[in-house]
């Protein structure tokens, strides 16, 4: 298996985590689960690419790097929000617990954007032929 291979699957993986995590009342674990779905999708489309290694948790800077813009990089913008914010206390007003901030729907709309991004990710990949 190619290494942007492996990545992709782990991207899928955490897709069908984040669904069980989303299901289960985890909203801010399905915020964060989704973040890591945009920058291991990134990081599959460096490796398709050919770099040598992909380093960085920003889906933004990582679609910089690539010269990926328009959706990818505002949906990179939107999902890196959730990097920090959705684990620790200390990154919310008041130190909230993040499992007492997320709502259902911004656990939706983070997982609707991460899926999309996936796609779009895997859509450049197969164009390419790899």
């Amino acid at each position: 298996m190619k290494l942007f291979q492996a990545w992709l699957k782990e991207a899928e993986q955490d897709i069908l985590w984040a669904k069980d995590s989303l299901q289960h009342d985890h909203f801010s674990r399905t915020c964060f689960i989704a973040q890591q779905i945009g920058e291991k999708s990134l990081k599959a489309l460096a490796y398709a690419r050919g770099a040598e290694s992909a380093r960085g948790h920003s889906i933004t800077a990582l679609a910089k790097q690539l010269g990926v813009n328009g959706v990818i990089e505002t949906t990179g913008r939107e999902l890196d929000l959730y990097y920090i914010s959705a684990r620790y206390p200390d990154s919310l007003p008041d130190n909230t617990p993040p499992s007492d901030f997320f709502s259902r729907e911004q656990a939706e709309r983070a997982l609707a954007s991460a899926e999309k991004l996936y796609s779009l990710v895997t859509e450049i990949i197969q164009t390419a032929g790899n």
